[in-house]
């Protein structure tokens, strides 16, 4: 049934004297009553000088004869009482009311009769409240029936046809939206048409209460009946447009407006640029502003706002600043959401500075930020790596007296984190913690570093704090650790946590199946990882692009490239489309394990297929040749690159680089280093590493420190990997004060040691005789929880059996064994030779 359309229940027209309204039609609440006011010159029409006091005579005499005997029905008495007083609105509502306290029948007669009195006599204030309360005191009565009273009632006693609007609005505005929409399909039938407002009254109301397609369908229903509308109509249906999620459809509604000889005001307009701003289409909002400028109208200081948050956030920084200066030079001051609007936009060009000058102003002009002033600003250092100024601002916010929000705390940290100041960060968890800020992104925030940096253990115990804490962990939480538990290789415990998942009712997904596949090819174990692809798929997750690039490249690692090249044609009857990535994959598998005939075969394979090399595949080559000891060719191959267009990268340049350094040629190496800048490419820790690397296997260590400090004046940070090479180079050269002194810097500046830099720091102080300082790093690493490796142990052995400390060294390999590390065959050849010794000079030979 349409919107307009006739109900199907309709009551059907009923003698007076059995048409009723239960007396808890006007029963409503005290809050509901309020006390009848008085006319005004502004609101109401005047009464007669000769208005009869609710006490005179007359009204005595009717109250008096209110005799339940008399054959005449209580609600007959009140009619005749209401149409001998029609022109005496008081008396006729007090004694309306007077009668309707008696608790005697009352019907919907009355009630009309005396609305139809109110709203003539202009007391249309009371009309509005007996409306509310009659409406709201009783839904028996249909709409349809009221309405047919009022067409009836209004043939015996004077009446204004307002009296049908009042009735539409009040249904609109105690949100009856089906009722209001039956009263207006009895009225239309009648050929009784209510004005513009009541119409929008109905409108809005469908607006308030999400009923888009009603509001709509009763638009389209009231044009079709050539019913005139307004701006307002206007308005609130572009409002439900926007509200729908449908901002283009907004100005359709715009231009039929227009087009029918609607002039449109200020708040029209602003709703339309509204929608196009919401689109977004910051082109478009600002033509629309022209043309309102062009018929004269002047925009308020929400349109001019408007039009900057979607010029900044379109990247048109030019006409957001533009747009800035005029409505400041018109007189209206720039608010806080315009501003905010301006700081986001530079951010994200990466301008902070003009950001945090912006900033500046708004506080000289007494404007105070808010927590969404700050969270851009201070998203913007975490992107941009400002991370002095995003603490400070967070200061700045508490000093202002602001709690600043979650997201807020969340961005900091990240930024603490990204330039490795853990220390700091997780000082700030520990403040946001006493105001109960942290949510689940905190927690996840923090295991992710934790993890990636090796630290599992805190991550673990991170993990349990958050639970202890009431916040429900998900299931990045779980990928979090798994991921650990899969680096550490300790797939027991993942499995556990996996299992653990299902139990807590955290959904695995396809990141969950793909970091444990990826730590089974690890592992070698092949068999698990088709397990996991087949408990994949029985639970109806899909394998997409990453979990088959993730099995594809595992293999490869792992050394089995053949079978992961057999394994691409099975995927691909999955549905999985091969791109590059895969093919570089497969390619450098081929490459490690030294069959560069089938990695031609496959790149030939990919070129069939359509699908373009990039600079890594490329790359791949190169390295894979000067790994060959054919670096040669590998320039010749680069020289071919630079010939096709493409820009090589800094990996491809390293390779050559790596390559040049193990044939002790640090003069091509250095030549190639010159060409790279020259290509406009910034050198990375990779390759200064490549390059320490050369000179301290020349025993160069003077070069080595040069070249580290020439890193660090021009702004790139010492990782880890250098700091490893420095130590070992020390080491080496028998300095031991300066791998230590190197060690505590490490530390310091938030870089945390791999098993790589505990085996070179190990090795090297058991070599340097400093056996009790290696044994201390053993503990360090169980206190930063990185797993010793077996030749760690190795070293540690060997080492106490050279010392003559036999207990020790089997107490070591013990340890080992409960660490679940097996002895290889180094470990064995050290037990039996120190064995074989030892027994020799017991033996004194």
């Amino acid at each position: 049934m349409s919107a307009l359309g006739s109900s199907s229940t309709l009551s059907p027209r009923l003698p007076r004297s059995i048409r009723r309204i239960p007396r808890s039609l006007y029963s409503a609440s005290a809050t509901l009553l309020p006390s009848i006011e008085e006319p005004t010159a502004a609101t109401e029409k005047p009464i007669p000088n000769n208005v009869v006091h609710a006490h005179s005579p007359p009204i005595r005499r009717l109250i008096s004869a209110f005799d339940p005997e008399r054959s005449m029905s209580t609600q007959e008495r009140v009619v005749e009482f209401l149409l001998t007083y029609q022109r005496r609105p008081r008396e006729a509502l007090k004694y309306f009311n007077w009668a309707q306290n008696q608790g005697g029948p009352m019907g919907v007669e009355p009630l009309c009769i005396l609305l139809h009195i109110l709203v003539r006599s202009g007391w249309l204030s009371s009309a509005r409240e007996l409306l509310k309360r009659s409406i709201l005191g009783d839904s028996s009565s249909r709409p349809s029936s009221i309405v047919d009273c009022l067409i009836e009632t209004s043939k015996r006693c004077d009446f204004d046809p307002l009296s049908y609007c009042y009735l539409l609005s009040c249904y609109a505005h105690v949100h009856r939206v089906e009722e209001a929409v039956e009263a207006f399909s009895r009225m239309v039938e009648s050929s009784i048409f209510p004005d513009v407002k009541a119409r929008n009254d109905v409108l809005s109301a469908m607006l308030r209460s999400n009923s888009f397609s009603r509001a709509r369908e009763f638009y389209r229903e009231m044009r079709a009946k050539g019913m005139d509308f307004d701006c307002s109509t206007c308005d609130i249906m572009m409002h439900v447009c926007l509200k729908e999620g449908k901002p283009e459809d907004a100005e359709l509604y715009f231009r039929e407006m227009v087009d029918g000889g609607v002039e449109p005001d200020v708040q029209a307009y602003a709703t339309v640029i509204q929608s196009a701003c919401k689109k977004p289409d910051s082109k478009r909002a600002c033509e629309l502003f022209s043309e309102m400028k062009g018929f004269g109208l002047v925009p308020s200081e929400f349109i001019y706002t408007l039009l900057i948050g979607a010029c900044a956030k379109q990247r048109s920084m030019g006409e957001a600043v533009r747009l800035k200066e005029e409505m400041v030079s018109s007189g209206l001051p720039l608010n806080l959401v315009a501003a905010t609007s301006l700081m986001k936009g530079y951010c994200a060009q990466g301008d902070i500075n003009t950001a945090l000058d912006l900033l500046a102003t708004v506080l000289e002009q007494g404007i105070v930020p808010n927590n969404v002033t700050y969270s851009v600003l201070i998203e913007g250092c975490y992107r941009y790596g400002n991370v002095e100024k995003a603490y400070e601002l967070y200061c700045q916010m508490k000093q202002l007296g602001m709690l600043p929000s979650v997201f807020i705390v969340n961005s900091v940290i990240r930024c603490f984190l990204k330039n490795n100041q853990w220390k700091e960060a997780f000082d700030l968890f520990e403040e946001a913690v006493g105001s109960g800020v942290p949510n689940v992104f905190t927690y996840n925030i923090l295991m992710h570093w934790l993890c990636h940096a090796g630290r599992l253990k805190e991550a673990c115990n991170l993990y349990a704090r958050m639970e202890d804490a009431g916040v429900k962990p998900n299931v990045v939480s779980c990928n979090n650790l798994l991921f650990g538990h899969c680096e550490q290789g300790d797939m027991d415990s993942a499995a556990n946590l996996y299992s653990q998942m299902t139990e807590r009712g955290i959904k695995p997904n396809v990141v969950t199946f793909g970091t444990l596949m990826d730590g089974y090819v690890k592992k070698k174990d092949f068999d698990r990882v088709y397990d996991m692809l087949n408990i994949m798929r029985g639970l109806g997750i899909a394998c997409n692009e990453y979990t088959f690039n993730t099995v594809i490249n595992g293999f490869c690692k792992a050394g089995r490239t053949s079978e992961a090249n057999d394994m691409l044609p099975k995927f691909m009857e999955e549905g999985f489309v091969p791109n590059c990535m895969t093919y570089n994959s497969i390619i450098s598998g081929f490459i490690r394990e030294g069959a560069m005939s089938s990695a031609i075969s496959t790149y030939q394979q990919m070129l069939k297929k359509g699908i373009s090399p990039n600079v890594i595949t490329y790359t791949n080559f190169i390295d894979g040749y000067c790994k060959s000891n054919c670096t040669d060719v590998a320039l010749k191959l680069m020289n071919e690159v630079r010939r096709k267009g493409l820009q090589l990268d800094i990996a491809a340049y390293n390779a050559i680089i790596v390559g040049f350094c193990k044939d002790n040629n640090m003069a091509d190496a250095l030549k190639l280093f010159d060409e790279l800048l020259e290509a406009g490419l910034k050198p990375n820790a990779a390759v200064f590493n490549s390059l320490i690397s050369g000179y301290i296997d020349l025993s160069n260590m003077k070069a080595a420190f040069e070249l580290h400090k020439k890193m660090l004046e021009e702004g790139i940070p010492c990782d880890t990997a250098i700091y490893t090479t420095l130590i070992d180079g020390s080491l080496k050269a028998g300095n031991v004060t300066i791998a230590l002194e190197l060690y505590s810097e490490m530390l310091a500046k938030g870089h945390f040691p791999d098993d790589v830099a505990f085996t070179a720091l190990i090795h090297g102080l058991c070599e340097n005789g400093h056996l009790e300082d290696a044994y201390k790093i053993l503990h360090e690493m169980d206190r930063m929880d990185v797993r010793p490796n077996v030749l760690i142990y190795n070293t540690l052995i060997n080492r106490y059996f050279r010392e003559g400390n036999l207990q020790e060294a089997f107490r070591l390999h013990d340890e080992m064994l409960d660490r679940g590390l097996m002895p290889d065959d180094k470990t064995y050849d050290i037990l039996v030779s120190q064995k074989f010794e030892g027994d020799d000079a017991i033996a004194g030979t």
